[in-house]
């Protein structure tokens, strides 16, 4: 039986409701680590689902074992507490740094990272897990420390402030630190504070429990851990100038962070102009005229007054539609202000898609693309989907059965629907996806593809069952099977 402890500096209430802060405070910064986990994952790798499943389950895992070992550290649970605190604020808080350095120095960034470097993504779960799941068992001794109650009512309030503080560090994760601080030094902060309120636990409370080589101990480890993520802070910014420059090339000039994700420009005028979002190539200078002219040109054979572009935030789509005579009207749904704010501002990439912006037939239109569509203001001659690959689970939604359902009601009774659907020769599996997913909505489909110098790229032409697509392939037949090798109508492919 553990007896409460005659050396409290406060009075037992008071020292109980402490404790649940703490608890509430650590189980925050827990949360914090497997959300940032999570995100760096889904950002580096791509597959939002398969990496939160993986981080998750390997932590839910991690916990049950780390719930088991700190049995052996019960005999002396406020060092215990303080040493798991201090070691989970220092891998928690560097995790994010190291993580993104083994992404940008491991060479090449799909076969590597998705293979070997995967595991340091399992290891630091393991560890967050281990070290999370440790700290229930010792703060169960500690409030019990503080004043005798049965198992059942000490439980039922550690878990209580858990679970809160989980719900805090889940809203803050996403509300507070991505935005203000970023994925890196968001970290840091949530490992230092992490380790002040674990340090400041058990000093403050317990001090009378610890053993002078036990407060040395406990002293240096702190004292190490916040100058270690100090001194980190203080180099975040060179580090990731730096593992830009890895990822990127050396021309990295823009790299922003908007409320939905990161855009980084590499080159302008003089050297080819590549536009990344979140880590993927979206548009590259040396070829993006073929592609957008391939994506747009056949979907503007016919009537075209009135026409829609979903995504294209560069304003390269709305460039290749004015080039027809004949457009009235271009409506832009963009969910992402921060990307036209730049298509708009920066000098290189305003050139490339022509000042398209301050053309007064152009209006763009700030919302989420899936939500917009349900209640469009009109109907379209032409709407294209210059959209996220699809192959990344973040843009799923935006190539589903559903969406395309609410894509035709967008269009006038002779329109049609260009969509961009992926690497026809390199993801054969999810182009033909896309393009069954058309005619499960009810379009009638015609499929193409273009290959450029930087990717292969392929299209679907869409329109209602009142008119069929206008035959896009050099040999006017319909490309079949599993890898089309047909390429668009000449007029687009050069």
């Amino acid at each position: 039986m553990i007896e409460p402890s005659t050396h409290l500096p406060v009075t037992p209430r008071t020292g109980r409701l402490l404790v649940l802060a703490g608890v509430f405070i650590c189980a925050a910064c827990g949360l914090v680590y497997e959300l940032e986990l999570v995100a760096l994952a889904s950002y580096l790798i791509g597959d939002s689902v398969t990496q939160a499943s993986l981080v998750l389950s390997v932590m839910v895992f991690a916990m049950g074992i780390g719930s088991l070992l700190a049995k052996r550290l019960r005999c002396r649970a406020a060092v215990g507490f303080g040493l798991v605190e201090s070691a989970l604020a220092l891998v928690g808080g560097l995790s994010a740094m190291a993580l993104y350095a083994a992404f940008a120095w491991t060479g090449d960034k799909g076969e590597v990272w998705a293979g070997g470097s995967r595991y340091l993504l399992v290891a630091f779960s393991l560890a967050i897990g281990l070290l999370i799941g440790a700290e229930v068992p010792l703060l169960m001794v500690l409030i019990q420390r503080i004043r005798r109650q049965d198992a059942s009512g000490a439980v039922s309030d550690l878990f209580a402030a858990d679970y809160v503080g989980a719900l805090v560090g889940g809203l803050a994760f996403p509300f507070l630190l991505l935005p203000l601080f970023g994925q890196l030094s968001g970290a840091l902060i949530t490992g230092a504070v992490n380790a002040v309120a674990g340090g400041a636990l058990v000093f403050g409370l317990f001090r009378h429990d610890l053993s002078v080589r036990g407060r040395w101990v406990l002293l240096v480890a702190n004292v190490t851990v916040l100058g270690l993520l100090a001194s980190a802070a203080a180099l975040v910014d060179d580090f990731e100038a730096a593992a830009r420059r890895a990822v990127y090339g050396k021309d990295v000039r823009v790299a922003v962070r908007t409320d939905i994700q990161e855009v980084v420009l590499t080159g302008g005028r003089n050297t080819s102009l590549d536009l990344y979002v979140d880590g993927r190539l979206r548009v590259s200078g040396r070829d993006e005229y073929r592609y957008h002219r391939a994506l747009v040109g056949p979907a503007m054979e016919g009537r075209h007054a009135r026409v829609l572009v979903l995504g294209g935030g560069d304003g390269l789509a709305a460039r290749a539609v004015l080039r027809h005579p004949g457009v009235r009207r271009v409506d832009v749904v963009e969910p992402d202000p921060g990307l036209v704010r730049l298509a708009r501002r920066d000098p290189a990439l305003s050139e490339l898609n022509g000042q398209v912006f301050r053309d007064p037939r152009v209006h763009v239109v700030h919302a989420d693309v899936f939500r917009w569509l349900r209640s469009p203001p009109r109907t379209y001659d032409v709407v294209i989907s210059d959209l996220p690959d699809p192959a990344s689970t973040a843009s799923a939604k935006l190539y589903s059965q559903e969406f395309y359902g609410l894509a035709r009601l967008a269009l006038a009774a002779d329109g049609r629907l260009a969509v961009h659907a992926g690497s026809a020769a390199d993801r054969p599996r999810v182009f033909w996806t896309v393009e069954a997913t058309l005619r499960a909505a009810g379009l009638l489909t015609e499929p193409y593809r273009v290959a450029g110098r930087s990717a292969d790229w392929g299209f679907v032409l869409a329109a209602g069952s009142r008119s069929r697509p206008a035959v896009v392939s050099a040999e006017g037949t319909r490309i079949r099977g599993p890898a089309p090798s047909t390429l668009v109508h000449p007029r687009y492919a050069n």
